[in-house]
């Protein structure tokens, strides 16, 4: 890549870009949430959006009905193999979207090696997260994330002791089942 194109790329997203940690309420999904990072930029000049979409080599673009367009990566693999390095190499001049950037790293690292799998990691996650995008507005709070997380492990383990009994009831069925059928008839 021109190191002026993506140099202009970083500048502009120093100033216009967005880089984000979400939590998803899922009932299909193996945890309560699923968390996903985002890289996001919103713009009414279509043509440097596309020039993200070109040299990233990822991401989707999309328009509102009031012109205004938005590029947006939010695929983990994406990320880490596109966006981050190329962030890495051209770097930002605001400390704030340095120091939003480094956490954003570091968020990519912990979900690559599981922490997100677990309540712990989850909790790390957003004790870092704090400090992101100064607190920025959050869809939900950290009370309501953990408060569901919780109600998904008992849950999980009120389902488990359910289904223990139901095997037994069910080991008797199939005895009682069998005697009768050893029965003369």
């Amino acid at each position: 890549m021109n190191p002026e194109i993506g140099y202009y790329l970083a500048g502009f997203a120093d100033g216009e870009g967005s880089f984000n940690l979400s939590f998803r309420r899922r009932q299909d999904y193996k945890m309560p949430w699923k968390i996903s990072l985002c890289f996001n930029i919103s713009q009414k000049d279509k043509v440097i959006l596309a020039l993200y979409k070109h040299h990233l080599g990822c991401g989707t673009l999309r328009g509102r009905p009031d012109g205004v367009w938005y590029y947006e990566v939010n695929n983990f693999n994406a990320i880490v193999e596109n966006v981050i390095p190329f962030f890495k190499k051209f770097g930002f001049l605001s400390a704030k979207k340095k120091r939003d950037f480094n956490i954003f790293c570091q968020m990519a690292d912990m979900i690559k090696n599981g922490k997100h799998l677990h309540e712990n990691g989850i909790k790390e996650i957003l004790k870092i997260r704090r400090e992101m995008n100064d607190g920025g507005k959050r869809k939900f709070s950290e009370e309501e994330i953990l408060v569901i997380f919780q109600k998904s492990s008992e849950t999980i383990r009120q389902i488990s002791s359910h289904n223990e009994n139901d095997i037994v009831r069910s080991s008797e069925k199939s005895e009682v089942i069998a005697l009768k059928s050893d029965e003369p008839g």
